[in-house]
């Protein structure tokens, strides 16, 4: 007995990792790309566009968070920041959902680990779901009650004192702040959040020429690494719960859970079944995948296992995060409008696959059991390019938060030193991070010399807001 426990622990390991092994490249490509586009797409200029209740704000906010995060809490945090500077319920729910199931890493994940099929029905699922969702919140939202919690939230960010961190939207801590000229406390969440911020406001140079430079990386790579401090903890106990859920939840408790057969009401029961394992299983975000995977190899049918992976935002902790920002009622109404939406949407999905014939095949794959995880082959190859890019951007960030010297690098904000590249102007010498900011800084010199290259002892006489 203790013999095959321990081979049943082992084994489920080495599914678990074998699954992460796969998707390692993935995730990392993923997270690299979204912290590009968090980094170079106002957040102030979003929350103004989707103030709307029309189309085309619901279309933007899609497409908002389809670039956007890809942790459920990252996600419900600059939700509510979006939503306390006047963006609509609908397109404030839009985004959210957009940003945990159109984005990109998720998709690479389910591509690999799930199949061409599952992927195409979370994309198209995915639009599906956001507009059955705004329909629903159209006909019942509760506008009193928003707009009640809504005030609520601004009086709670004025007497707080703006205790969201101005540079990534998550909450701020007494620990890291500054105090700008006009005498406004600003809260970072991190020392690399108030380094990029400062970098933002002493910089002047275009996003094409951050790029060429030390600064503008380092803010990438600090988005990275806020990302994977998001992320990491949901991902890995995904990983490692679905290769224990394939190696020790028997048979005949999928067979209880989940009706079998054909018809629609077998499908409408598995749908909403997918949906109640998601909320009750506490694994959130991209970690909800591999456990996907494993609902699958139980036998449960495709419209409860898009259903499941959908609906990674009303997992409990996220909804005592909506509890904890918006008060019972607003969390209960956000858990029913997306209950009924995921289930719906999900169902929708197998009806429209089977009508197309391209619902997949059970019983055609491998299983997970009979898969070979590590070998040399393509995945290697990728993961060991993945991770020198990682390795790289915390290269970067390392570098950007130990830059020595009193200088700020002109055209990307970087801090630095006298011994780098340098050029005098109107009688001021400026000092960069590269060679390239110092042949910008040098085709333009007026457009960057708006800022004193001296940082000043407290780093906080030259931020300007």
């Amino acid at each position: 007995m203790a013999v095959s426990l321990v081979e049943g622990v082992l084994e489920s390991l080495r599914i678990g990792v074998g699954f992460l092994w796969t998707a390692a490249w993935a995730i990392i490509m993923g997270l690299t790309i979204t912290s590009l586009v968090q980094v170079y797409v106002s957040k102030e200029r979003m929350a103004r566009v989707l103030g709307e209740s029309d189309f085309s704000s619901l279309a933007t906010a899609t497409a908002f968070g389809a670039a956007s995060s890809g942790c459920s809490f990252g996600a419900v945090a600059i939700g509510k920041g979006l939503f306390a500077k006047g963006a609509h319920a609908v397109n404030v729910l839009a985004f959210m959902f957009a940003s945990t199931n159109l984005i990109v890493e998720l998709g690479l994940m389910i591509l690999l680990l799930l199949g061409w099929e599952f992927l195409v029905a979370e994309l198209l699922g995915g639009l599906v779901l956001i507009a059955v969702m705004a329909v629903i919140v159209r006909l019942t939202l509760p506008e009193p009650l928003f707009d009640e919690v809504r005030a609520e939230l601004e009086r709670e960010d004025r007497e707080s004192g703006g205790m969201t961190d101005p540079t990534c939207g998550m909450e701020g801590s007494d620990e890291h702040t500054i105090v700008t000229d006009g005498g406004e406390t600003l809260r970072f969440c991190s020392a690399g959040c108030l380094e990029t911020y400062r970098q933002q406001t002493a910089s002047s140079g275009a996003w094409s020429d951050e790029l060429r430079s030390w600064g503008g990386w380092y803010k990438i790579a600090n988005q990275y690494r806020k990302e994977w401090s998001m992320i990491w903890t949901d991902v890995i106990a995904g990983f490692l719960v679905s290769g224990f859920v394939i190696v020790f939840v028997p048979q005949s408790v999928w067979n209880a859970l989940f009706l079998g057969g054909d018809g629609l009401l077998v499908t409408a029961e598995n749908a909403v079944m997918g949906v109640a394992i998601a909320v009750v299983s506490f694994v959130g975000s991209m970690g909800n995948v591999p456990f996907a995977v494993a609902l699958w190899g139980g036998g449960i049918s495709f419209a409860g296992v898009i259903a499941f992976v959908y609906a990674d935002l009303i997992t409990v902790p996220v909804l005592n995060v909506y509890r904890k920002y918006y008060g019972w009622a607003v969390m209960l109404y956000i858990l029913g409008v997306f209950f009924v939406t995921m289930a719906f949407t999900g169902f929708l999905m197998e009806l429209l696959f089977d009508a197309l014939g391209i619902v997949p095949n059970l019983a055609g794959g491998e299983t997970a059991t009979e898969q070979r995880y590590f070998e040399l082959n393509y995945t290697f190859s990728l993961n060991l390019i993945a991770f020198a890019v990682s390795g790289f951007l915390l290269f970067v960030y390392r570098r950007g938060l130990g830059a020595p010297g009193q200088y700020r690098d002109p055209v990307c904000g970087m801090r630095t030193d006298d011994d780098g590249p340098s050029a005098a102007h109107d009688g001021e010498t400026y000092y960069f991070c590269s060679t390239t900011c110092k042949r910008a800084f040098e085709d333009a010199p007026a457009d960057f010399a708006a800022h004193p290259p001296r940082v000043s002892d407290d780093g906080s006489s030259h931020d300007h807001h």
